[in-house]
């Protein structure tokens, strides 16, 4: 990293705002005062370039050249940015690499409008990943509501203007076409329109995951990248802004060289990709980039407060009250491959047989290669991409050889045939690069990992996720439900890794993207201490409500309702059909059952949101203090852990919300209670030590970043006596010392701290929360008597 450069240096925390239309640049720049207080040192802003109207995200851009008018145009970035940096703090950037919209009305994209009118030879046409040859010279376009046939009397050409009109949408008309027969006009296009269920089947542009209204952008063609990214570098350069997230780098063709490309164009400004890492996958080493958005650390955080055995004893109470077959819920692998058995053949049916056309070009053109038929190219790569335990390979990685070579020993189980079965080697060695370069074999394995990735998604996160639900709190993106808790052994090596190899990586606890909350998955933990009274308790409200239409429905709604305390149904019940059209065992986005999505509204009206919500309210009472250690023990352990934390607004206080967009919509951020508790206010519940407990966290990240950045260390502490084992501790650079309590029902159930002390670096150590001062060895039972994590200082 460049040093020398204005905005070079990394943040010491940020803090994440979700901007839209209602909450534009104009009201981030209120926020300011309030969230330097609080001790951030950069905003980060979800994406600021012009997005499709109304959009409450920004992820679907449509013009890369001006910053989005409905925030408040480049002039209100600028505004917020002056007044961020009039407070001592700067502006992260989040950044959409990997597609553009396509939307109503499609002229806002410019360059795709372009393409649509003049074809391949639109000087756009490298924009987009197009394949013309699969659409016989036509980009199909699945906006018609119904077939073609019956949805003509709906299109209307305006000649004058040179467009096909259809509802809201407007499509250009090759020029020289205006005022043939529609019939012609039609066929004279360089773009079909079809009905929407065709994307499945007929799609001939890559998209993000399965949403058809997202078109992958080839960002690895140099002149692409310049276009699409000069107004980023000019903020960049001008010191508007700091740094950048990247959003999906997944989807990239080649995500390293677009690291490399960036960091070259933006002087090696601070940046951190959405990279999802599964299991004990690490970043490639060589991307340049400062780490992840930390996922992974969200990963090994919410692992320190779940016990394995007890996820194990919910696992059999949730098979017993919900009685799942195997494939459908009740089996972890077996559930995930369904999933993505289902997808690959179905929502991604395109994008394979795209990788089926290419694998059969090239082993057409080399007599070692002939006579693998497409049908066994087909087998092989489904079989191949249902088995891959991460994201996405990537040629050339030691690691990516290592999951494609064990994936291959069990997608050869798929062919009857042995003979046959050598179309997964040839697969395998395709996707590797292992059997030539350029032309297609860079296309087939650029494609192969860009399947892969949203195979991932939508199979895993989209769809097993909401399946399998012994314990919510594990199904959340990046996380591994077969693989729960984490021990503090675990958790130390690999904040020492991250402290090694990644000092200055991104963490986080709640995002946009997050299906739950933090603090909702913290509550839910507890349940892994208490399988037995979660169990009488499910028993207990199972009998008070209505039957429910589903029982597997039945156990994920009273846990959700149970997460995240009293909701209103307004809330509740569109985050609850959202879950069953994911998990689609049931109801579906592209097949909803609307009479079984009427039962499922009336249960969660009547049930959890009904009288039986006072039986799950009272046991929420019951286990209050055992969510209090865990969410502030996750908030200390982000906040001091090694790496950059990353607040999502509203999240230094309790902070209790769903999948989206329940966990996007506006805020309250209270600066008249961080006064007070700044005056010496005591903190009263749980919000408010919270609040007490990040302020007091950030500002000594701020003030004291030598002890947490790339220059600091990471020591963890270890307990001794018969509570150890609930006490997870470390030390940075000397300097500052974090304590936390995990399992505290079990802690509570075996006699609470009974002895158990800590060691503590040598010198007199203070908590800027309480004022306690220890020295040397400290009592567990005094130091966490007030609260259930103790954050010193260095005197």
């Amino acid at each position: 990293m460049s040093d020398d450069l204005p905005g070079a240096v990394p943040p010491t925390a940020t803090y994440r705002l979700q901007l839209r239309p209602e909450f534009p640049f104009r009201a981030a720049e209120e926020a300011v005062p309030y969230l330097a207080r609080l001790g951030v040192s950069h905003l980060h802003l979800s994406p600021v370039l012009e997005a499709a109207p109304g959009s409450s995200h920004g992820y679907d851009v449509t013009d890369h050249t001006r910053v989005r008018a409905e925030l408040g145009g480049e002039e209100g970035l600028r505004s917020l940015s002056r007044t961020a940096r009039a407070h001592g703090l700067g502006l992260i950037l989040d950044t959409v690499p990997n597609h553009m919209a396509v939307p109503v009305p499609e002229r806002l994209n410019r360059p795709l409008w372009e393409v649509l009118r003049d074809g391949p030879d639109s000087p756009y046409a490298r924009w987009f990943d197009i394949d013309w040859q699969a659409g016989q010279g036509k980009v199909l376009l699945p906006v018609l509501g119904g077939r073609l046939g019956d949805e003509l009397p709906a299109l209307r050409v305006d000649a004058d203007l040179g467009e096909l009109r259809y509802h809201d949408h407007a499509f250009p008309l090759r020029p020289g076409t205006e005022r043939l027969p529609l019939p012609e006009l039609l066929d004279a296009q360089h773009y079909r329109l079809a009905w929407w269920r065709l994307a499945r089947t007929e799609l001939n542009y890559r998209r993000f995951f399965t949403i058809s209204q997202l078109i992958g952008v080839r960002v690895e063609h140099p002149e692409v990248f310049d276009a699409s990214h000069a107004t980023l570098l000019r903020l960049l350069r001008d010191g508007v802004a700091d740094g950048l997230r990247i959003d999906h780098p997944d989807g990239l063709a080649d995500p390293a060289g677009y690291l490399e490309r960036l960091r070259k164009a933006s002087g090696g400004r601070w940046t951190v990709v959405e990279k999802i890492l599964c299991g004990d996958e690490r970043l490639p080493d060589d991307w340049a980039c400062a780490g992840t958005t930390g996922y992974d650390a969200l990963r090994r955080i919410d692992g320190l407060f779940t016990d394995p055995a007890g996820v194990a004893e919910l696992t059999a109470v949730y098979r017993d009250f919900a009685a799942p077959e195997p494939d459908l819920g009740g089996d972890w692998e077996a559930t995930a491959r369904r999933a993505a058995y289902q997808v690959v053949t179905g929502a991604l049916a395109a994008e394979v047989e795209r990788l089926v056309r290419t694998a059969d070009r090239l082993c057409r053109a080399r007599l070692d290669l002939a006579d693998h038929a497409p049908w066994a190219l087909r087998t092989a790569l489904r079989e191949l991409l249902v088995r891959l335990p991460v994201y996405r390979p990537y040629p050339g990685r030691r690691e990516s050889a290592e999951v494609l070579q064990e994936a291959a020993e069990g997608a050869r189980a798929g062919f009857t045939v042995p003979e046959e079965a050598h179309a997964v080697d040839v697969v395998r060695d395709l996707a590797l690069g292992r059997l030539g370069r350029g032309g297609d074999h860079d296309d087939f394995a650029a494609r192969f990992a860009q399947v892969a990735s949203a195979l991932h998604a939508k199979s895993t996160e989209d769809a097993a996720f909401y399946r399998y639900v012994p314990l919510l709190s594990l199904n959340e993106v990046g996380g591994s439900p077969e693989r729960p808790g984490t021990s503090p052994d675990a958790f130390h090596a690999f904040c020492a890794r991250l402290a090694r190899d990644w000092p200055e990586t991104g963490t986080v606890l709640s995002t946009h993207d997050t299906k739950r909350s933090a603090d909702v998955r913290a509550r839910l933990a507890v349940l892994s201490e208490l399988p037995g009274e979660w169990a009488d308790l499910l028993a207990e409200v199972h009998a008070q409500a209505d039957a429910p239409p589903d029982r597997h429905l039945a156990y994920a709604v009273w846990q959700t309702a149970l997460g995240i305390g009293s909701i209103r149904p307004e809330r509740l019940v569109p985050a609850v059909l959202k879950s069953e059209r994911e998990a689609g065992l049931r109801t579906s986005w592209t097949e909803p059952d609307e009479a079984y999505e009427r039962a499922v509204e009336a249960f969660v009206r009547s049930g959890p949101c009904g009288p039986p919500g006072q039986t799950l309210a009272r046991f929420n009472r019951r286990i209050d203090g055992h969510a209090r250690a865990n969410v502030l023990g996750a908030a200390l352990v982000h906040l001091t852990m090694p790496g950059v934390p990353d607040l999502y607004q509203g999240t230094e206080g309790v902070y209790g919300a769903l999948v989206d967009p329940d966990n996007r919509a506006p805020v309250r951020l209270l600066p008249d209670l961080l006064a007070e508790l700044d005056n010496g206010a005591a903190p009263r519940g749980l919000d408010q030590e919270k609040r007490r407990l990040t302020a007091a966290a950030l500002r000594l990240r701020r003030g004291c970043p030598e002890a947490f950045d790339a220059r600091g260390t990471y020591q963890p502490l270890s307990a001794e006596g018969p509570a150890a084992g609930h006490c997870v501790a470390f030390c940075r650079t000397g300097r500052v010392v974090s304590v936390v309590t995990r399992l505290s029902s079990r802690l509570e159930a075996a006699g609470g701290w009974r002895g158990t002390r800590l060691r503590l670096p040598p010198g007199r150590w203070r908590s800027p929360l309480t004022g306690q001062e220890v020295e040397g060895e400290a009592d567990l039972a005094q130091l966490l008597d007030d609260l259930p994590v103790a954050l010193l200082r260095l005197v």
